[in-house]
């Protein structure tokens, strides 16, 4: 499958670039130096996947950052120098453990210890193995996202060739390799280490066994199975074996000659040996960074076989691929949690960095994360409305989709319709689902207290003479002013009992822009329902 087409950049960035700040180039300055001792004409970007589990953000996070900085690359070559982006899986890879979210769990039991493209599909038998099953996912997202990659299997080049040449390289070296290796082990594991294993003649298995013989100019290893403890040699080219997964990283980057892959802050240890190896077989490591990991709700890291944190489906149910990649773009070597309640301020975050961009010089944009989500060319794709706001509107307004909130919000944003303002649209429905799947479960509203009582009342006096008004400044200011009057201090208590009293949230939006998109009428009313006790009931 051909790669989808880079896009175009425009060339006013290319000076500007020179003098970016912005992370990805400083990743990119690090390749521009590599060519100049190297000499290649192109560059290889790769990021890998271990396909044992469903696809997470996490793996989608690798691609999106190492694109990011492959733009920034381009830009500051001028886009004069080819590059390419591999996306390799493991799926050659031992299946060693049944993840606890995939259906079919004792099916699945009686095939642990084979190549992951040797077990079945779980989901449907829609695909050949499992390790296609989610290959296939992963694409999915990838394209859907409109990455321009090279999709590789493990399996595919182990079995067609592709890596026989270095396999032989490995095992000419294979004493050096043991020595970088070893010291790395506990005792139990240094007995039966080998970076070889063997794909076992009897079952099929991966296996993880010492070697008997090592014959480089033969290009076999002897060792016994445990299946039978019969001695077998063979070839470590053509698909007979896999490498550990140390040695097998080394083993991709002097294959295909990787310039550029980077990976999590728990794998530095292992890129020091990675480079070791590489380094032995006479090849030079690539570049790279390390990031920080991704945290679920409790802080723990998230992982593909226990399910925690979000997949990529889970953020697509409530929020665009764009406020996704605007996620991943902030702070990347800061650890960060990744679980739902980050969603909306991604969503609003995105927007806001959408409409500073339109504002700003050449060279500010290049600082601007939205210019790196969308690879350089980010689209005029502004929202009149926060998602924070729209999920209030939700809860006040009871909807159950997005078609009962566009008759509030054309009342605000004049003339706007879901054909006029498709992306509003498409804000609205992610705010419908998000609102009723993750906020009103925990909504917990009551009863204001006898000072919050008079000055909820006084607002809703206040807000007669305010009918029909739109002017959110405005109305901010007479929420200011009533809080100021029954005197809240500090003042965010007043907006808090506001929140808690009304939404039923200890947080929310500007509340001036509330009430307009809502309508001061309702407001009113809404006020009224509280303070008679109804939310409460209601709820």
């Amino acid at each position: 499958m051909s790669p989808a087409p880079l896009p175009v950049l425009d060339p006013a960035f290319f000076e500007p670039a020179q003098t970016a700040r912005a992370w990805p180039f400083e990743e990119a300055k690090k390749l521009v130096a590599r060519l100049e001792k190297t000499g290649k004409s192109e560059v290889l970007f790769e990021t890998g996947y271990g396909p044992s589990g469903l696809p997470h953000i996490g793996t989608f996070g690798e691609v999106a950052r190492t694109t990011m900085v492959r733009t920034a690359f381009r830009l500051l070559t001028r886009d004069q120098i080819p590059t390419r982006l591999l996306a390799f899986s493991d799926d050659m890879d031992g299946f060693r453990k049944v993840p606890g979210n995939v259906p079919n769990q004792e099916m699945m039991a009686t095939f642990l210890g084979k190549p992951l493209t040797r077990v079945p599909d779980p989901f449907s038998n829609e695909y050949p193995s499992f390790g296609a099953a989610n290959n296939a996912r992963l694409r999915a997202f990838l394209d859907g996202f409109g990455f321009s990659y090279e999709f590789a299997s493990s399996t595919d080049y182990y079995t067609n060739g592709t890596f026989d040449e270095a396999l032989l390289r490995m095992l000419a070296v294979y004493d050096d390799v043991m020595n970088i290796m070893l010291p790395s082990l506990g005792p139990d594991r240094r007995a039966t280490y080998s970076p070889f294993l063997p794909i076992s003649r009897v079952n099929g298995n991966v296996l993880q066994v010492p070697m008997v013989e090592i014959n480089a100019k033969a290009g076999t290893i002897v060792y016994i199975d445990p299946a039978d403890d019969q001695k077998y040699e063979t070839n470590v080219t053509g698909g007979a074996v896999k490498c550990q997964w140390k040695p097998d990283w080394a083993l991709r980057w002097f294959a295909l000659g990787v310039d550029y892959e980077m990976a999590g802050k728990d794998l530095i240890d292992s890129v020091k040996l990675a480079n070791r190896i590489v380094t032995a077989l006479g090849g030079k490591p690539p570049e790279g960074f390390n990031y920080e990991l991704f945290l679920d709700e409790s802080g723990q890291k998230i992982s593909k076989s226990k399910g925690n944190g979000l997949t990529i489906d889970e953020w697509l149910a409530y929020a665009s691929p764009q406020s996704l990649g605007q996620y991943m773009f902030g702070k990347p070597r800061a650890a960060k949690r990744l679980h739902f309640d980050v969603i909306p301020k991604a969503v609003d975050d995105y927007y806001t960095f959408v409409a500073k961009y339109q504002q700003q010089s050449v060279s500010e944009r290049l600082e601007n994360p939205v210019f790196h989500v969308h690879f350089g060319n980010p689209p005029a794709a502004e929202s009149p409305l926060t998602f924070a706001l729209l999920l209030n509107l939700v809860s006040t307004a009871n909807a159950e989709d997005a078609s009962v909130l566009w008759g509030f919000i054309s009342r605000y944003v004049k003339g706007a319709t879901p054909k006029t303002h498709p992306e509003l649209d498409r804000l609205a429905g992610y705010a419908v689902r998000y609102f009723n799947d993750k906020v009103k479960p925990g909504k917990i509203y009551r009863v204001p207290t006898d000072k919050e009582r008079a000055a909820l009342s006084d607002l809703s006096t206040a807000l007669v003479a305010k009918s029909g008004s739109i002017d959110a400044d405005d109305l901010q200011n007479l929420v200011f002013e009533i809080g100021k009057k029954h005197e809240f201090e500090p003042l965010r208590d007043w907006f808090k009992a506001i929140y808690q009293v009304l939404l039923g949230q200890d947080q929310g939006p500007r509340f001036g822009s509330f009430i307009a998109l809502y309508g001061v009428d309702e407001t009113r009313k809404l006020i009224e329902t509280a303070l008679a006790g109804d939310l409460v009931k209601a709820a």
